[in-house]
């Protein structure tokens, strides 16, 4: 007699939040790539006025695109989600000038951070750059603006399954073994949803199977993630969110003002104990 597998519930990992208002820091960002940190949201981090400019030099950008990837959203940059390596690197090459273009003459709330966050590491001897490979390298930052019209704007996800299938000729996998963290800027905000919801869940690389989603870590069904409890970040223009990628998360459903949700998103965490890259 065969008995039949009962499928296992997901594990409950313990999340952890620090919310304030004010600028980031550099130790706190540190603390979210050692694992201290899992949610990390500060309020009124860049000014009203460089959030509006950046918006409308997103709105206006020639390198402007709708995503093709099964993930819908218009974005300016570069992506290596579904992409290999050679793919990813020639495109952030191409979209630096629309990056750049972003920013204008700008003081840069993104270069001004990671210079900070440059001098903090240097200072323990970790040195940080942009992932790289023989065809080019990381761009800062890429800008996106989520389009999913269902429950949500940007399904459930992990950001850790799509690094481990990067390719053998690819720096990001190394980072897989440790935390993986997104850094978030938001410009423009709707009145209402837009939020960025946190599950209490790290997915291991089984819990990936039963979903389906090894290679992309996109989407979790709601059914899997429906006993879980979860964690909403309610964001206005001039946040800042750094999350543990590793953790489910997702994009509410936004509606109101016609005010897009627009952000500014890279990743970045250890490669080495030494090394710290970022990409997007």
């Amino acid at each position: 007699m065969v008995t039949a597998q009962v499928p296992q519930a997901p594990a409950i990992s313990p999340v952890a939040t620090k919310e304030r208002t004010g600028s980031i820091s550099a130790g706190e960002i540190i603390s979210v790539l050692k694992g201290e940190i899992t949610v990390l949201h500060i309020k009124q981090a860049f000014s009203p006025e460089i959030a509006e400019e950046i918006t409308t030099n997103f709105n206006r950008n020639p390198g402007l695109k709708q995503r093709k990837d099964g993930v819908p959203g218009q974005y300016v940059g570069a992506s290596h989600y579904r992409r290999n390596a050679a793919a990813y690197f020639a495109e952030a090459e191409s979209a630096r000038p629309f990056v750049e273009a972003l920013f204008a003459n700008l003081v840069d709330p993104v270069r001004a951070l990671f210079d900070a966050l440059k001098r903090e590491l240097h200072k323990q001897g970790v040195e940080l750059r942009p992932a790289r490979s023989e065809r080019g390298q990381a761009n800062i930052c890429r800008a996106i603006c989520w389009s999913g019209t269902g429950t949500y704007s940007l399904e459930p996800h992990d950001d850790v399954a799509q690094i481990l299938c990067a390719g053998k000729d690819c720096e990001l996998p190394a980072v897989a073994n440790n935390t993986v963290a997104a850094l978030n800027f938001y410009p423009s905000m709707p009145n209402e949803g837009g939020n960025l919801r946190i599950w209490s869940h790290k997915p291991t690389a089984s819990d990936r199977k039963s979903q389906g989603v090894e290679t992309t870590g996109y989407p979790y069904s709601a059914a899997y993630l429906e006993a879980l409890p979860y964690h909403d970040v309610q964001l206005e223009a001039g946040d800042i969110a750094v999350i543990d990628g590793g953790f489910v998360h997702g994009v509410t459903r936004q509606s109101g003002n016609g005010k897009p949700r627009l952000l500014l998103n890279c990743f970045l965490g250890f490669a080495r104990p030494d090394l710290v890259l970022w990409w997007t």
